[in-house]
């Protein structure tokens, strides 16, 4: 049963990852600092688990306002904001990042490595009912805010000018998606108020899939690889 529990963690990340080998279809990225981009998330997820731990006194469903600081400012900029350090400071900086789309693979890579140790977390816990909600909820919603924001970081990376402006554009709209998803489960106040965490996932898939189909179209690299 654990063992089932694990690959009923892991699979959504993997599926994930799996499809963003192929999202690069003109300059596919060496697997090797794909799977380097993966473990930095894994590791990111330590600072982040930290950072929440210090301000979990925040956490206090009957008070809206500070459930609201606490899911934004709190989870979202945590584990966000440990994200965007590794994918600015590791893969943005290599040679290979050599397109805008990189932006958008990197930062997925890094958010499913978050997204599957978080997962195993929870589903262990939880067990078969909560991994399936979360393979549909959770986990793409950290998809999105690693698409959103390596969106961002790849205009950053190839901009004249603005680049400080696109990267921090990128940073807060990941925590605004995942700061008001949080929000709107977590806050027991108004149990109606849960169904906006799926409004604001299903905009944010929208956005993401936007966002991969401009960057491709612009990709300087046009010849497909054979």
């Amino acid at each position: 049963m654990t063992f089932f529990l694990l690959a009923l963690s892991v699979a959504p990340a993997l599926a994930i990852l799996m499809a963003v080998y192929f999202i690069d279809k003109y300059d596919r990225e060496p697997i090797r600092l794909l799977l380097t981009s993966v473990m930095l998330g894994i590791v990111a997820l330590i600072p982040a688990i930290i950072f929440e731990l210090i301000f979990g006194f925040m956490d206090q469903h009957e008070n809206i306002f500070l459930i609201f600081i606490y899911a934004v400012w709190v989870v979202g900029f945590a584990e966000e904001g440990c994200k965007f350090f590794f994918l600015r400071t590791v893969p943005y900086i290599r040679p290979d990042f050599n397109e805008p789309l990189d932006g958008i693979v990197y930062g997925l890579a890094i958010s499913m490595g978050f997204a599957a140790v978080e997962n195993i977390f929870y589903v262990l816990n939880g067990g078969v009912g909560l991994g399936l909600l979360r393979m549909f909820t959770a986990v793409p919603m950290h998809a999105v805010c690693g698409v959103v924001m390596g969106y961002y970081v790849g205009l950053a990376k190839f901009s004249s000018q603005g680049s400080r402006k696109l990267l921090s554009t990128g940073l807060l709209l990941a925590i605004a998606i995942h700061g008001l998803y949080d929000f709107f489960l977590i806050q027991q106040l108004w149990a109606g108020f849960a169904i906006f965490a799926f409004v604001v996932l299903i905009i944010g898939i929208a956005f993401g899939i936007k966002a991969i189909k401009i960057h491709r179209k612009d990709s300087p690299f046009k010849n497909p690889i054979i």
